[in-house]
């Protein structure tokens, strides 16, 4: 099997999922990547989760805690046969930010990362409008106090800055206009969390508050409603292009910060035209643009240029580890984990979502991510540390270091190591000598060396790159 292909294959499984064990990518890389690339844009091929599982371990889960709940959605992200269905979810999550800290309803925000994991794949009309009537939307923006005689601004304001447009390109009057068409758009007040317990809302729409009048939005004249301004939205090659510019963020390389697109240009600006086009030709549809990224050369020439997310190396590194794969109480240390790291699920930090790339590390989230690799890697009961060192036996006879170094870098990735930190690894390998992976009596101290070799290997500047 070709290093190059097995090597592609891990890249796209840990952008379109969130990894995967060796096993399961040798088992993948023998198959044509266009057709990988199919069967994760086609989500449906495969079983969802156990829901039945997931209830009788973790409770009802439309009443639990947002923690609880989040610990539940790391457990699917581990163990869905449908990694990009969930990716999707977590990448409209942060386009959409929504914050359960306002609310203080765990159950509408759960609704809304339901609806986003049901819908991620759709076109962009049909995903605008459901946020549009999603409760946690609505009362995190205040629609549910945009009233057609004292109209409030905010959610036409995101909807247009931060959800479709970007700053630049629709004016303050078309911000009013789209707060008048929202009008009425509202949602039922749910029962008390105490003491009647988890009960979700509802979107409603209240005629009687809703603004008639004729408006006047990017040009287009009519008795709008929030689906018209939605219509209007979704066409514009504004949209095509602010959307674009998030995917190629979130699924290929980083990006400048969302404040700066309006002065800084994109960091391909042809990688950029080829999502526009895909996304103005199939009229917004996700699954087709997702389709044309990942089976793009920039997609695939762009191996170790983005910082992983919180979630995406606690994911990835349970999936190294091949560690959470039945319901266990464990998973839900993993939401405490992210968030130490800089990334609480279902509380963004603001309406503008989590700031990504570099901005992901500093002294304290580095120094947490890299402890949170090593000691899971430190556990030689994890099956994936396990497997790892039954390959090592394996390949027979002893490792010269440099043939120690090189094996634990594939088997762990495969990762691309700068010389610096070959180097580093190397003199580590070399002050042991050859690993003798035959000699019954040093199989103890044989074992503490490839810990501590995995252990280096996730500590790594590398490690901390998708």
């Amino acid at each position: 099997m070709g290093e190059n292909r097995l090597a592609l294959t891990a890249h796209l499984m840990r952008r379109a999922g969130f990894g995967a064990t060796r096993e399961e990518l040798e088992t993948l890389a023998e198959r044509e990547y266009a057709e990988l690339v199919e069967d994760l844009v086609n989500p449906e091929r495969f079983p969802p989760v156990d829901e039945d599982v997931l209830e009788r371990y973790y409770g009802w889960l439309e009443g639990v805690q947002g923690k609880v709940w989040s610990g539940v959605w790391i457990y699917r992200m581990v163990n869905s046969q449908r990694p990009l269905e969930e990716k999707m979810a977590l990448f409209w999550h942060h386009v959409f930010a929504t914050g359960v800290s306002k609310s203080d309803h765990p159950p509408s925000s759960i609704q809304q990362i339901k609806m986003l994991r049901r819908l991620g794949l759709q076109d962009l009309r049909t995903i605008l409008l459901e946020l549009s009537r999603d409760p946690a939307m609505i009362f995190w923006l205040d629609n549910n106090e945009n009233h057609a005689a004292d109209p409030n601004e905010n959610y036409g304001r995101e909807l247009l800055e931060l959800f479709s447009m970007g700053v630049g390109n629709y004016s303050e009057t078309d911000i009013k206009m789209a707060a008048r068409a929202f009008t009425g758009w509202t949602f039922e007040q749910p029962l008390g969390l105490y003491p009647c317990g988890f009960y979700p809302s509802r979107f409603t729409y209240r005629e009687d508050d809703h603004d008639e009048s004729e408006k006047t939005f990017l040009g287009e004249s009519g008795k709008f409603d929030g689906a018209d301004i939605i219509d209007i939205i979704v066409r514009q090659p504004a949209t095509a292009r602010f959307i674009a510019r998030h995917l190629y963020n979130f699924f290929v390389a980083d990006e400048a910060q969302v404040p700066a697109w309006g002065t800084v240009p994109p960091r391909d600006p042809e990688a950029i035209d080829t999502l526009v086009k895909a996304y103005m030709d199939t009229d917004g549809d996700m699954r087709s643009v997702m389709r044309t990224l990942l089976n793009s050369d920039f997609f695939k020439e762009s191996q170790f240029q983005r910082v992983k997310s919180p979630v995406e190396l606690v994911v990835g590194t349970l999936k190294l580890v091949d560690t959470n794969r039945f319901p266990d109480t464990n998973v839900m240390s993993y939401p405490t984990a992210t968030m130490v790291m800089g990334q609480q699920l279902l509380n963004p930090p603001t309406v503008e979502g989590w700031h990504t790339g570099k901005e992901w590390i500093d002294g304290g989230t580095l120094n947490e991510r890299v402890n949170f690799a090593v000691n899971l890697v430190a556990d030689t009961s994890k099956p994936g540390v396990q497997a790892i060192m039954d390959r090592l036996e394996k390949d027979g006879g002893s490792l010269t270091p440099s043939e120690f170094v090189e094996r634990c870098l594939d088997l762990t990735g495969p990762i691309e190591a700068s010389e610096e930190t070959r180097a580093a690894l190397l003199r580590f390998a070399e002050s042991g000598g050859d690993l003798d992976m035959t000699s019954s009596e040093n199989g103890e101290s044989t074992r503490e060396r490839i810990v501590r070799m995995l252990q280096l290997i996730v500590a790594s500047r590398e490690y901390q790159f998708a």
